[in-house]
């Protein structure tokens, strides 16, 4: 998910649809959720009635918590100061009509400066996790080819001993589509099975640096999405592509996105097996990897449809997570590519299989799915690499749900329960996480800055998603691991279950990584003026939530208040 910025017009009350924002503290609450096999009966009150009115703390069982979530390049701006590198966003960026309005991320939210602040505003919200991702290129401007930059790695440090200070858990992504520019040049970036060492080495140096602190490690955050957007349709640095997907100055769109993903997935198991083996017995921590997850449903009420919805799960999701808890990919891949699929070797497939601790999810939506091998079908969806299949967002001119300011995402909040069901099935209860969700509204011209705060769309937005999250962990068995704070296991009935994490929103605009094709969204917590010193402002969404009062000193637990404002706040 994208960091943007907004600029105030003369009118300082109101903001235009072609300017930008910026957000000081873009970021993804995520709740940290912990169940046990008798699940709180509170926990059933809550529905997906969208006119509930209201969902309280006490709802939810003991070790619920709530997040943010940013990224490198989204944020931190300082794209060249205290020995950085560039790296492929910063090339990127500088291409004229790129981006829109040939914006870029040399400024961002100036976290890089600021960051104090941002970590002050999360712990006002009373958030108490924090998932941000290293710059590749501000910890090895050169790659392999270089030296550590020692700046780079205070940078870091001082966040993460901040947030500790705070009481804010930090979850710590190694590689959020950000890397030095020299590796791409060099030898092609992902395309190029060297990358892998490269990125083997980049960890090391990670977890070396911040493991002492940092429990829980994301190696990469949506290969998924990396091998579709940069090598199947060219959107994303270095903009690689081939017809009907798109129109690019090289690249092979049937070839490549199988290759990338298989370099992302071998980089993944050697860091994964480095870490068990040489850190986690002294650190303590946990490492995971992160998918882009629709949810799919059939365009028709058909048996050709039905089987295209599986293939799209195997297509997007399964692509990057059987191969990781099974040490192969997904049969529908092997019977639609045959031998255009990569190979792992034995020796892979050893070091592959089980290499994650758990599954983390980012899911804004789903998708009607349509046949393509026994009907006619456009865009690419008749070839091998899409899974001879289309996704749809409208059946009978009808959409799946209500529309957002993202053109593919609508409100589906029965999406996340059936997403968390298909994953334990398919995964046999391995922990997930859930690390992004959110709502963008449409920016109407000439928007108020007062309207722009009220976010009562957000608001039934992720009272929806909560719900159903709810619904399907009621309706799945899981396991309950404590928050680190416990540092021990919770069993009952001697069946361990999988943990929960929860994610919604808060960045402003998709701006950086969905490039010119995409309109201008809030998915906004906080709203301030870019370059500016103004007072970031909360949106009416951080009072229903976040876990905005402060905790009583008799309770454990934080008080997170989702309720109608009419109805008044809840602290109890």
């Amino acid at each position: 998910m994208i960091v943007g910025i907004i600029r105030k017009t003369s009118d300082s009350s109101v903001y235009t649809k072609t300017e930008v924002m910026r957000c000081q503290l873009c970021f993804f609450p995520f709740y940290l959720l912990f169940f046990f096999y008798s699940v709180d009966s509170s926990l059933a009150q809550i529905s997906i009635n969208e006119d509930e009115q209201q969902i309280q703390r006490s709802q939810f069982p003991e070790g619920f918590f709530f997040g943010t979530s940013t990224s490198s390049y989204q944020i931190e701006g300082a794209y060249l100061e205290d020995g950085k590198g560039l790296s492929n966003w910063d090339v990127f960026t500088h291409i004229p009509g790129k981006i829109r309005n040939n914006e870029n991320g040399d400024v961002a939210d100036d976290h890089y400066h600021r960051y104090m602040e941002d970590i002050e505003i999360m712990h006002s919200l009373g958030v108490n996790a924090y998932r941000f991702s290293i710059s590749w290129a501000r910890i090895l401007p050169k790659g392999r080819f270089g030296k550590v930059n020692p700046k780079g790695i205070e940078f870091y440090n001082k966040i993460i001993d901040n947030l500790l200070l705070k009481g804010i858990e930090p979850f710590v992504a190694l590689y959020h589509q950000d890397m030095p520019q020299i590796l791409e040049e060099s030898y092609g970036g992902w395309l190029n099975h060297l990358i892998q060492e490269d990125f083997l080495y980049l960890a090391t140096i990670c977890f070396n640096e911040f493991g002492d602190r940092v429990k829980h490690w994301i190696t990469l955050n949506e290969p998924n999405h990396v091998a579709e957007f940069t090598y199947l349709r060219g959107e994303l640095p270095p903009a690689r592509c081939s017809p009907p997907f798109g129109n690019c100055s090289a690249g092979n769109s049937d070839v490549e996105p199988l290759v990338a993903m298989h370099n992302m997935l071998m980089a993944h198991a050697k860091v994964a097996d480095m870490y068990h083996r040489h850190f986690k017995t002294t650190q303590g921590g946990l490492i995971g990897i992160i998918a882009f997850a629709f949810m799919y449903e059939p365009l028709r009420y058909e048996e050709v449809d039905r089987e295209a919805v599986n293939r799209a799960l195997a297509f997007n999701i399964a692509w990057m997570l059987d191969p990781l808890v099974y040490g192969k990919y997904p049969a529908e891949m092997h019977e639609c590519l045959g031998l255009e699929l990569p190979r792992f070797s034995n020796s892979d497939k050893e070091l592959i299989r089980g290499s994650l601790d758990f599954i983390g999810i980012n899911h804004y939506s789903t998708l009607y799915v349509k046949d393509c091998i026994y009907s006619a079908c456009s865009m690419g969806g008749d070839r091998p690499v899409r899974g001879f299949l289309s996704t749809i967002t409208e059946r009978d001119g009808v959409p799946i749900g209500k529309p957002t300011a993202m053109p593919r995402f609508f409100v589906v909040p029965r999406g996340m329960k059936k997403i968390i069901e298909y994953l334990k099935q398919r995964y046999d209860n391995m922990p997930i996480f859930v690390t992004e969700n959110g709502y963008s509204p449409k920016i109407q011209h000439d928007e108020h800055v007062e309207d722009l705060l009220q976010d009562v769309d957000r608001i039934k937005f992720h009272k929806a998603y909560l719900a159903a999250l709810a619904s399907a962990i009621r309706g799945v068995r899981m396991h309950s691991r404590c928050s680190r704070k416990s540092l021990r296991l919770l069993f009952l009935d001697c069946r361990p279950w999988p943990s929960l994490i929860f994610s919604s929103t808060g960045v402003i605009l998709d701006l950086f990584f969905w490039t010119v094709a995409v309109p201008q969204s809030h998915f906004q917590l906080y709203k301030s003026d870019f370059g500016s010193s103004q007072k970031q402002q909360p949106t009416q969404c951080n009072y229903y939530i976040l876990p905005h009062a402060k905790k009583k000193k008799k309770k454990k637990k934080s008080n997170v208040i989702i309720t109608c404002k009419l109805c008044g706040r809840d602290n109890s």
